[in-house]
């Protein structure tokens, strides 16, 4: 009975599923391998992928199956079990949402995938999850992507309903007038941008289109309050001191930290607040950029802070957002889904360590990187490309 309702709730799901739309994940993913993984963020649309992809199987629930594993079901039944009898009974794919709410996952997924190699599993997690660090080593299991939220090609594919293709980087930078121009056709460009850059990035605009910045905030504490002590274990106290630390930063970012003086602020130590940043980044809040492409561990600090994407910006400091580092952060957040982004000694920001740019608005020059070769300024406020002049709204079409 209980198996049964889990079918029937799988049904549900896919009655109302929009298939028109597609994240640019869904055909980046190797749908054939046995265990897959789909991380990312709250709200920027792991489940839609899922389901699309149980709908494109066009299987019977006794075949295909979506669960979530925060389903009460899953407080009294056990994952392995459950899917040695679905494979019993003829399942072929289980898709699972929100492995992370589910205590033994690495476990269990690592006994599901050697015991049953002919059943297909598809989960998705929490971005704050670090896979391949589980207690059961997945690292040559399970073949994970991460999605990121809307760029601003798929805002204006999902508002217009077109099918604009993504550039390249090389693409962008020589980018001809005509194509600008073609793929300007949907609607004004920088009056989309300046929208897409408030309220675009998560697809659920759409449906809370009144109250976008209440659900943005509320999807940040529950990362806080419940993920991030689920996934780490962290206390009560931590807990409140990373909410301490995010409304902080809200109105200081981006800037070089000063950790000893971040630290006295929350009454961590150095280490501990180097911790509440990295959780913070693998939560997708914080960006963080650093001088070199490795990232930052206990004995580093990155050398910028940013929020996550724009959007979060208005949502915690709405009347006080600097135009300088929206520019800087909608760059970073849009790069680093497919380039490696790093801090430069001039300018803003190097990209796989060859392009340099700087951001800023129409009057930008290109005086402070002139020097270098493969200079350019990302440049908001104009519609085509002058010179060395690149639209930052093109940054936007990388996936």
């Amino acid at each position: 009975m209980e198996t049964q309702r889990l079918k029937i709730f799988s049904t549900l799901r896919l009655k109302q599923l929009n298939m028109s739309f597609k994240r640019y994940l869904y055909t980046k993913i190797i749908w054939s391998d046995r265990l897959i993984g789909i991380s990312g963020a709250r709200g920027t649309g792991k489940t839609t992928l899922l389901l699309q992809r149980l709908k494109s199987l066009e299987l019977s629930p006794e075949e295909a199956l979506y669960v979530s594993l925060d389903d009460v079901f899953f407080t009294e039944n056990k994952l392995v079990y459950f899917a040695e009898d679905y494979y019993a009974h003829g399942g072929k794919f289980l898709f699972l949402d929100e492995i992370h709410k589910y205590p033994n996952w690495s476990q269990e997924l690592k006994n599901i995938y050697d015991n049953l190699p002919e059943l297909q599993i598809v989960f998705t997690s929490s971005s704050a999850l670090d896979i391949h660090k589980g207690q059961f080593d997945l690292s040559r299991r399970a073949l994970v992507y991460r999605l990121a939220g809307l760029s601003f090609r798929e805002y204006i594919n999902f508002v217009y309903g077109v099918n604009l293709e993504p550039f390249s980087l090389e693409e962008v930078i020589n980018i001809s007038i005509d194509q600008i121009y073609n793929i300007s056709k949907p609607g004004k460009p920088l009056k989309l941008f300046s929208t897409y850059l408030k309220t675009g990035y998560y697809p659920f605009f759409t449906e809370y289109k009144e109250s976008y910045f209440i659900r943005l905030t509320e999807i940040v504490n529950t990362v806080i309050e419940s993920d991030l002590p689920g996934i780490y274990n962290i206390d009560v106290s931590s807990v409140v001191k990373l909410k301490k630390f995010i409304y902080l930063l809200s109105s200081m970012v981006p800037f070089t930290p000063n950790v000893t003086k971040l630290a006295e602020k929350l009454n961590v130590n150095r280490s501990g607040l180097l911790r509440y940043i990295e959780l913070l980044d693998k939560a997708n809040i914080l960006n963080l950029l650093t001088a070199n492409k490795f990232g930052i561990n206990y004995l580093n600090k990155p050398e910028k802070i940013f929020l996550e994407n724009t959007n979060l910006m208005y949502a915690f400091n709405e009347n006080n957002v600097n135009k300088g580092t929206l520019r800087e952060t909608f760059f970073l957040n849009q790069l680093k889904v497919v380039y490696n982004v790093t801090y430069p000694k001039d300018g803003d920001f190097m990209v796989d360590e060859h392009y340099l740019f700087e951001v800023g608005g129409k009057n930008k020059t290109i005086k402070q990187i002139q020097n270098y070769k493969n200079a350019f300024i990302a440049s908001d406020e104009i519609e085509y490309r002058i010179d060395n002049k690149i639209p930052l709204w093109l940054f936007g079409f990388l996936y």
